[in-house]
């Protein structure tokens, strides 16, 4: 019983540890679409999404940012779905090279009355974050996609001609060996 319990602890606590140790923490539930609201001014938030664009200035580094919802790590999801855009205001250089539209952050700070600003021509009103940390995430790797679906007929195949009914893992035939064709899809 000892043991089953310690197991437990140790599997909690491993599923705990998986945000990075920056951006740990607890923090208002206060979403970028409530920060629109006067009373959320002040709170402590821990966002994320990806990058727009990268602005330094003199002394500090603003980021506008398309939020999405955050995982269990506080990592982004790439998700066609977002609660608007926020500035996040950061003190020191940021490399906009480095910091370049498309690339996944999370940042923490506190919730400051928000600004106004432009989305193409349409005027937008950012919610806006002075933050004190701001988390760059590595670049997702791209994923494998493979053929799975069946064959069947006479025909060129990628290793010659052949007949024969199956997929790129199972079948049977004669003459040809089908294999699927990998598709390199990358992520934004």
């Amino acid at each position: 019983m000892r043991r089953a319990a310690l197991c437990v602890v140790f599997v909690l606590v491993a599923a705990c540890a998986r945000v990075p140790p920056r951006l740990q923490g607890v923090y208002a539930l206060t979403t970028v679409t409530d920060a629109q609201q006067p009373g959320t001014v002040g709170e402590r938030v821990r966002w994320g999404g990806e990058i727009v664009s990268t602005t330094p200035a003199t002394g500090d580094t603003c980021f506008e940012i398309v939020s999405k919802p955050l995982n269990r790590d506080a990592r982004p999801v790439p998700a066609d779905e977002s609660a608007g855009r926020f500035v996040a205001c950061a003190p020191g250089f940021f490399d906009p090279t480095i910091y370049a539209p498309g690339r996944e952050v999370t940042v923490v700070g506190t919730v400051e009355p928000p600004t106004p600003g432009k989305v193409g021509d349409a005027d937008y009103s950012f919610s806006r974050v002075h933050t004190d940390t701001v988390f760059l995430w590595p670049q997702r790797p791209p994923r494998d996609l493979a053929y799975a679906g069946p064959y069947w007929g006479w025909g060129p195949y990628p290793y010659g001609w052949g007949w024969g009914w199956g997929g790129p893992w199972w079948g049977w035939g004669g003459g040809g060996v089908f294999v699927g064709r990998r598709v390199t899809v990358g992520h934004r």
